[in-house]
């Protein structure tokens, strides 16, 4: 079982930028889980955000994203982290953070077995 708890949402304007966390519960083989950031806005299907292999060689962002937020993982501390930048409204949602154990080089888009319970980011124009 894993646990994963969320932080770092708020509410932010058009152009701004934020940082979420997300703590993994203390497992010595972190680095073995897939790791990904997920959102669900009012009223849409939760979507894919972006998602880093296990050792943080390989990264994958949706095409939304790409270019503006940022994953990055620290294993000795079992953190992921999504470093959002050039902040916009349609940003807006319940980000959650997920972890699978697709081993040390994957990444993917589904599959996630264990999620966080999400902290909310509201972007203002």
């Amino acid at each position: 079982q894993v646990q994963l708890i969320e932080s770092g949402g708020g509410l932010v304007h058009t152009g701004d930028s934020l940082r979420l966390s997300c703590a993994a519960s203390g497992r010595r083989t972190f680095y073995t889980y897939t790791m990904g950031w997920f959102r669900q806005a009012p009223g849409k299907e939760r979507e894919f955000v972006a998602a880093i292999s296990g050792t943080g060689g390989k990264a994958d962002y949706a095409d939304s994203v790409e270019g503006r937020f940022t994953i990055s993982r620290d294993n000795a501390n079992n953190t992921v982290y999504l470093q959002m930048n050039s902040l916009k409204p349609e940003d807006s949602a319940v980000y959650y953070c997920a972890a699978d154990q697709k081993g040390a080089v994957a990444v993917s888009r589904v599959g996630y077995h264990y999620w966080g319970q999400g902290t909310q980011v509201t972007v203002s124009s």
